[in-house]
């Protein structure tokens, strides 16, 4: 398995519940300028939904994504 992608910036959404990740994440992707790396850390299951919906509908690409219980990682890459 390759190795994750090295993240531009992290964004720590632990302990937050819908729909607080995916604003988080959606500010952060504003501030990043094309083909940089988002890496994001929720505890919330309803963001693996979310986050792959966002991407699908904004051109953005799910680079990588883990998930170990309720602890989730996800590596965007901006459009």
């Amino acid at each position: 398995m390759p190795p994750n992608p090295a993240p531009d910036q992290c964004l720590d959404a632990r302990g937050l519940t819908c729909p607080e990740p995916l604003m988080m994440v959606r500010h952060a992707v504003r501030g990043l300028v094309s083909g940089q790396v988002l890496y994001v850390q929720a505890t919330d299951p309803s963001t693996v939904r979310d986050l792959h919906n966002f991407c699908r509908f904004l051109g953005h690409s799910m680079l990588a994504e883990n998930a170990d219980e309720n602890d989730y990682e996800f590596w965007i890459q901006k459009a």
